[in-house]
């Protein structure tokens, strides 16, 4: 019996998935953090007896030549082989899913994106992702980069002369200027700090642009200016039909219209209706895409059939 995972820095999640249809979690244990052989027993907790296959759909980097991961939010897992260091472990296949393109698949087979051709599926939280399908297929690029429009040094702070007293932002990559500095959550606060001095959580920040407060108002249209000049970039490049988004800021519709607004109007291509979208799976991508690419990976007969 398949299992999927979708593990966080709180939580590791599973399922079993169905052989179609809705992933229903089937129970979450603690996320291990620091301990490599904690990680491996909680992983294990979760299996069925006998265990089967595993896809695990997991935030961060991995390089698809070498296998090597880059997890910043679970040191246990950086610099290591995962999928094929858990597979000797736990003695089963085991597959990894980067978060952002499980999201994207979710989208792209049950979710908004379903019966269209391109899919790029963003994620606007803590950090900037994305996750690219095309038919109903992931593609991961070389080396598992495609998608990753929240990295490269491509944000003009002054939007082409038209704004004022916003800085270059340092990425946690090593690069200065990439979105994941400017449109995440951290880059709306810092957006905000930049432009009024005041330390203010995101959550704080748009729930006083909702309630009309002018500061706001300023970091929300320069948030939003920043991330559709990058977005648009992203849009005439791919052609996508839609753009679903997960992530905390995606649970604010208001500030989704704004973003897909703005974007509309900036692309080559007539989109006449919205493009930039919550997502179907905004709260479960993780889950639902790793049991479908489980389903695309294994025998049927791993599978429970209700």
């Amino acid at each position: 019996m398949v299992t999927s995972f979708d593990i966080g820095g709180s939580f590791i999640r599973f399922a079993r998935p169905l052989a179609a249809g809705l992933a229903v979690e089937a129970g979450r244990v603690p996320t291990p953090l620091n301990s490599w052989p904690d990680f491996v027993d909680a992983l294990r907790s979760c299996l069925p007896d006998p265990a089967g296959p595993a896809v695990i759909s997991l935030a961060g980097a991995f390089d698809a030549e070498t296998g090597l991961a880059d997890v910043a939010n679970i040191p246990c897992l950086h610099g290591r082989r995962v999928a094929s260091d858990l597979s000797e472990e736990l003695g089963v296949p085991v597959q990894i899913i980067n978060d952002a393109n499980a999201f994207a698949l979710a989208e792209a087979v049950d979710g908004a994106g379903a019966g269209k051709d391109t899919v790029f599926a963003i994620i606007l939280g803590s950090g900037v992702g994305g996750g690219l399908t095309h038919k109903g297929m992931l593609v991961t690029g070389h080396g598992g980069i495609a998608g990753e429009w929240g990295h490269g040094p491509v944000v003009d702070p002054t939007a082409a002369g038209t704004l004022s007293g916003i800085p270059h932002f340092e990425c946690g990559c090593g690069q200065t200027g990439c979105l994941d500095a400017y449109g995440s959550a951290r880059g709306l606060e810092k957006l905000h700090q930049a432009l009024h001095g005041t330390d203010l959580s995101s959550i704080q920040i748009t729930s006083a642009w909702h309630a009309g407060d002018l500061d706001a108002t300023k970091t929300i249209d320069v948030y939003t200016t920043l991330l559709s000049r990058a977005l648009s970039m992203v849009v005439n490049l791919l052609g996508p039909d839609v753009i679903p988004v997960s992530g905390g800021l995606s649970a604010d519709e208001e500030l989704l219209k704004e973003i897909d607004s703005k974007t509309r109007a900036l692309t080559l291509a007539a989109y006449e209706t919205p493009l930039v979208l919550r997502g179907t799976f905004a709260d479960n991508g993780g889950l639902q895409g790793a049991s479908i690419q489980a389903r695309k990976t294994f025998k049927e007969e791993f599978f429970l059939t209700s």
